[in-house]
């Protein structure tokens, strides 16, 4: 864990950050229409670092941008060197080994202590709760929401953790969804087809129930990824949090709604959903780089703000890669393929390639060892979780870095066969998917990339690939500087 971890609140992560030279202040007036995105942008794409603009022209408080930009700043959120420590950890807990001797026990019983500290903490007062408005005195406005893109519907909150609950089962819900701001005290709720907040919406509908919600900013950036992890339905995220932390998150009561939020957030809104109300949503550029058209989406009716009494916002941009959000899904892939490995045990390695924007491409190695075992990983991607969205599964063998893409690129092209190694299907496709010709359902390509094997109809004798011999690269490791090159 790094030092001083798990920090307090966002506050105080962001003075680590500003120790580790993490953290630029930007003291001159900025407008969130348009201008805090496009330098936010070009720090992004500079691998920059997190941004905290003091003086928005709108809002009552300053924004933070571009926390989770670099892979360095996500594993300094999560308290690790890197973000493979924590997919190592979790690799541990999951080993379904039966403890051996003493030895055996011991490490058992540490892995034991790793879960005390997993279950959230009630407490019965809270800093997210200093400052209270209700009723007429609830204004939107005093959140500095940015317009992000020209063709925005207009204001948006884009970094808002929504904690929704099952109306029958009591189960909790976090989820980090867009939020369109409609006029001081309504939101509009970007709840996408495949989400568990829909799902909660929908049942509370079928009672004729409005549903509770509440929404915080700027929480501990433990908590803020776990709102982003794509975890099971049956999981709750403030486990994961308090995981991730090694020590509990800090819950509050709501005031008006029957709803828990992070004790440490710095702001919080509370309101409701009523059965049946819709109103138009977007448009919103988002994170495929195209703006995604207008629907219609629940309406949150906001009735209590909380607030510290200094708070900061916090905020996002998306677009097509590089952006800030990619951080977050490169951590999800190193995080969760311990995971994805007991799913699927073939895969050996994976990368969800930054282009690819999360759902379009993955690229799998595989230890290939019978016939048409890429093909089965294919369908087994395509049948696990969220990954079942993936539009395109490359498969490769092991011996091939599938982080390497001028690597991969080699052998896509170069050992494809594509009458035979090419399988289409169709399937779920991801909400914001512009390019399906019917919205939530569309094509799938698998390519198998792997050495061809005689019992899957290969005539031939796969070629050896060319390496060179390791001792004329020692000799010339050695004598490098005698070159003069």
């Amino acid at each position: 864990m790094a030092h001083g971890y798990p920090y307090k609140d966002l506050p105080d992560f962001l003075r680590r950050l500003e120790k580790a030279g993490e953290l630029k202040r930007v003291r001159v007036p900025v407008d969130p229409t348009l201008e805090i995105s496009e330098i936010t942008q070009r720090v992004v794409r500079a691998g920059g670092p997190a941004l905290l603009f003091e003086r928005p022209t709108r809002g009552d408080m300053p924004i933070l941008m571009n926390l989770f930009g670099t892979r360095r700043r996500t594993s300094l959120a999560l308290g690790v060197r890197d973000v493979d420590e924590i997919g190592a950890r979790i690799a541990e807990l999951v080993k379904l080994e039966l403890p051996v001797g003493f030895g055996g026990l011991r490490e058992a019983f540490g892995k034991l202590a790793q879960l005390k500290a997993v279950p959230p903490k009630h407490v019965k007062a809270a800093p997210c709760q200093e400052v209270v408005y209700s009723g007429d005195d609830v204004d939107l406005g005093r959140l500095p929401g940015l317009q992000v893109w020209p063709g925005d519907g207009g204001i948006y909150h884009n970094f808002g953790l929504t904690h929704t609950k099952h109306p029958e089962t009591g189960k909790r819900n976090l989820g980090l969804y867009r939020l369109q701001q409609h006029s001081r005290n309504t939101l509009g709720m970007h709840w996408q087809i495949h989400k568990d907040s829909t799902a909660h919406h929908a049942v509370a509908e079928r009672l004729g129930q409005r549903l509770p919600v509440a929404v915080a900013f700027g929480c501990d950036p433990a908590v803020s990824y776990a709102a982003s992890a794509p975890l099971p339905g049956d999981i709750d995220e403030y486990l994961f949090a308090g995981f991730l932390r090694g020590e509990r998150v800090e819950m509050v009561d709501c005031r008006t709604v029957p709803l828990q939020v992070p004790a440490n957030a710095q702001v919080v809104l509370e309101g409701w959903i009523e059965p049946g109300e819709r109103a138009p949503e977007g448009p919103f550029g988002d994170h495929t780089g195209f703006y995604t058209p207008v629907e219609p989406f629940p309406v949150l009716h906001v009735e209590c703000m909380t607030t510290q009494r200094n708070p900061v916002y916090q905020s996002i941009v998306t677009s097509k890669p590089p952006q800030e959000d990619f951080g977050l899904g490169k951590a999800t892939e190193r995080i969760f393929l311990p995971l994805i490995k007991i799913l699927i045990p073939d895969i050996v390695d994976m990368n969800m390639p930054e282009p690819g924007v999360f759902h379009n491409c993955l690229i799998v190695s595989i230890d290939k060892r019978y016939p048409k075992q890429a093909q089965k990983v294919m369908h087994a991607v395509w049948g696990a979780h969220l990954l079942s969205l993936t539009k395109l599964v490359v498969v490769v063998d092991a011996d091939c870095d599938v982080h390497d893409l001028r690597e991969v690129s080699f052998r896509a092209f170069g050992n494809v066969d594509y009458l035979h190694d090419i399988v289409v299907s169709e399937g779920p496709v991801d909400h914001l998917d512009h390019s399906s010709y019917h919205q939530f359902f569309g094509g799938k390509l698998g390519v198998d990339a792997t050495r061809k094997l005689p019992s899957e109809g290969y005539t031939r004798e796969w070629p050896e690939m060319m390496t060179m011999d390791p001792a004329t690269v020692s000799t010339v490791d050695k004598r490098w500087s005698e070159y003069g090159l």
